[in-house]
């Protein structure tokens, strides 16, 4: 299902879900990199980027045609923790891929989470990405592709329904205070997020299926679904969803 904003594509089972996202991937790092000398890529956290993880550095057509020492990662949201912590979205990349496949370390942008002031990690990671893309100020960056997840409150990133983060404009990345966690996220924003060449979702789970309809077919409810912030200023969406969480969408239209 293609419409002039958004592509939307159903796969039947989580492990076609990854295969599936694993050639995005692959396709448009082939593509970019005949053009380009880098690729930047932005990784979610969750199970099903786990795997998907796990197969790209674990299953060998892709490990050996990814030139890895062109790819630099980033992240769209990193928990309030230390790398080592097992909350870690940085942690869970680095065991399932970044240990697996020949990635300089210089190529590897994290946030660094263990500074105890989450605002001045945040700030941190925005100056890291300043840099990285050489901006000026007002300037966004442009990734070749961020990877995106939906949660069953219909969050992404971690911009959570209802948050201050959702209304920011100007800054490309956050500490977002979640108040049903009690925890602070690091987060980028909907401005930075929205600005990249190519976005994925990821969405799997039947316990998703109600609110991936809401967030894809009904009124536009961004502070109840934050989901619905994602929309690329000038540049390509693609849902990937598992059958199961596609249950109540209209697949007719």
């Amino acid at each position: 299902m293609r419409s002039a904003e958004r592509e939307i594509k159903i796969v039947a089972g989580s492990e076609a879900l990854c295969r599936e996202a694993a050639d995005q991937i692959l396709g448009r790092i082939t593509a970019t990199l005949r053009e380009k000398e880098v690729f930047t890529l932005v990784l979610s956290g969750g199970s099903t980027p786990k795997n998907l993880y796990a197969l790209l550095a674990g299953s060998k057509p892709y490990l050996d045609q990814i030139p890895w020492s062109r790819i630099h990662f980033f992240w769209g949201d990193e928990r309030h923790v230390p790398p080592d912590h097992p909350q870690s979205n940085f942690r869970m990349t680095r065991d399932a891929m970044l240990s697996k496949a020949p990635i300089p370390d210089q190529n590897i942008h994290r946030v660094r989470a263990e500074e105890p002031n989450a605002g001045k990690a945040a700030a941190e990671y925005e100056r890291e990405i300043r840099t990285f893309f050489n901006l000026a100020t007002g300037q966004l960056p442009r990734f070749d592709c961020v990877l995106l997840g939906m949660g069953p409150d219909g969050h992404t990133a971690s911009l959570f329904p209802g948050t201050v983060a959702l209304q920011e404009k100007r800054r490309l990345v956050v500490a977002n205070y979640v108040e049903k966690l009690q925890a602070y996220r690091i987060t980028l924003t909907a401005p930075a997020l929205n600005n990249a060449e190519t976005i994925i979702f990821l969405v799997s789970g039947k316990e998703k299926a109600e609110t991936l309809q809401k967030v894809l077919e009904g009124n536009p409810q961004p502070e109840l679904f934050p989901s619905q912030l994602i929309q690329p200023a000038h540049g390509q969406l693609l849902w990937l969803i598992e059958q199961a969480a596609a249950g109540r969408l209209n697949l007719d239209e």
